[in-house]
């Protein structure tokens, strides 16, 4: 194995292959002396002439010359110093091992009063989401809205979970770092669970057109397999989404400073920081952000503009007011996703709205999940009978 001092020396050339044992000493000699004139002579001045006065028939004489040594030990030392500055340049531009995050807020007096906010905010979401995963699993709300109900509430506990505790670290903490690997996953996932329930909320918009339109074959339509089928596909599309929007980021260049001027690794800071023209990206993250939001929530009209002709055909008011209310919930959660996420992905990523972007990011990755169990319990009467006899329960044992 040749280290990078003979890498730079090069091979022993073919002139100098040893034939026999006997003349092994002289060989390496001449072979040495040969690859020293020619590797040190642009790095490091030296009397050459002293090479050709030199014995070349022992190869303990060869090394005891004063010369030689010297030179060779002077050329060896640049030689280690000049890969060490080309590796380092090179580590400059591409092998950032860890990112720095600002934070929420810089303000000292705040950082205790955020902390046992978001403390609190992620208590409840995880509380709440898990109420809502436990109380759908009762044998009187076993129609598909529930079934993807529990999975819209473990995304939203997954989501929380992927940005509010290290957000909570850094609030008592100093140490705001976070590595290379950790900051890719981190976006990674916050992208794969905001994509898969964006999609998810198309498929319980298409849940409820099937519900009110074509209540007879309902359960027939919505099977279980038809459910699982379109959660499936909601978790491949936001797959696709996220590794290939991760990938994208993480394969630019960073060599500005290392500090990420938000709470959790996001794509709008991220590219901030890259050394390369990044306008063809932020194009690109325009068009993903079309195709991701403006697609599903196309479909979410589609299916809501069929929802209201048939409710406008029914001749009872209280019968249209109890239609409209089970979709009343779901259009709430749309509005919040969508308007969120526009106003993340879409508005100019300037370094001055970044602090704005902070504020979106809070309400689409902490308030959100927060919320969702509040709107669908609160909003929906079999919800809340269930949860009231299931609390009931839970008391009394």
């Amino acid at each position: 194995m040749l280290t990078p001092h003979s890498r730079r020396l090069g091979h022993c050339p073919k002139q100098c292959h040893l034939e026999s044992t006997d003349t092994a000493h002289s060989h390496y000699s001449r072979c040495l002396l040969t690859l020293l004139s020619s590797a040190c002579s642009t790095v490091t001045p030296f009397d050459s002439a002293a090479l050709q006065q030199f014995p070349r028939d022992s190869l303990s004489n060869w090394v005891k010359h004063r010369h030689v040594t010297t030179a060779l030990t002077v050329c060896l030392l640049d030689s280690s110093q000049m890969e060490s500055t080309e590796e380092t340049e090179s580590g400059n531009h591409t092998l950032l091992t860890e990112f720095v995050l600002s934070g929420l807020s810089s303000c000292p007096e705040l950082q205790h009063l955020l902390f046992f906010t978001f403390c609190l905010v992620y208590t409840m979401t995880v509380v709440g989401n898990l109420l809502i995963c436990v109380v759908t699993v009762h044998p009187t709300l076993c129609t598909s809205m529930y079934f993807f109900l529990r999975v819209l509430a473990f995304l939203d506990v997954s989501t929380a979970s992927t940005v509010v505790p290290k957000m909570l670290v850094s609030f008592l903490s100093e140490d705001r770092n976070i590595l290379y690997t950790s900051c890719a996953t981190q976006l990674y996932c916050v992208i794969f669970f905001g994509a898969t329930e964006w999609y998810l909320l198309a498929a319980m918009a298409y849940d409820r057109y099937v519900a009110i339109c074509n209540p007879l074959r309902y359960t027939v339509i919505m099977n279980g397999r038809v459910c699982l089928s379109l959660v499936l596909l909601s978790c491949c599309s936001g797959n696709v989404v996220s590794v290939v929007q991760t990938a994208w980021v993480f394969t630019m260049p960073f060599c500005g400073p290392r500090k990420i001027n938000h709470f959790f690794c996001d794509i709008p800071p991220l590219i901030l920081l890259s050394c390369t023209d990044t306008s063809l990206y932020e194009k690109q993250m325009v068009a993903a952000t079309v195709l991701v939001i403006f697609t599903p929530f196309c479909l979410i009209l589609v299916s809501y503009a069929c929802i209201i002709s048939s409710i406008l055909k029914i001749s009872s008011a209280e019968s249209r007011h109890k239609t409209f209310s089970t979709c009343s919930s779901h259009l709430i959660v749309v509005t919040l996703y969508c308007a969120s996420g526009t106003l993340n992905y879409l508005r100019p990523n300037s370094r001055n709205s970044q602090d704005t972007k902070k504020v979106v990011a809070v309400i689409y990755t902490t308030i959100i999940p927060m919320l969702n169990p509040l709107i669908y319990s609160l909003r929906n009467k079999e919800v809340r009978e269930v949860l009231i006899v299931t609390m009931t329960v839970l008391v009394k044992k």
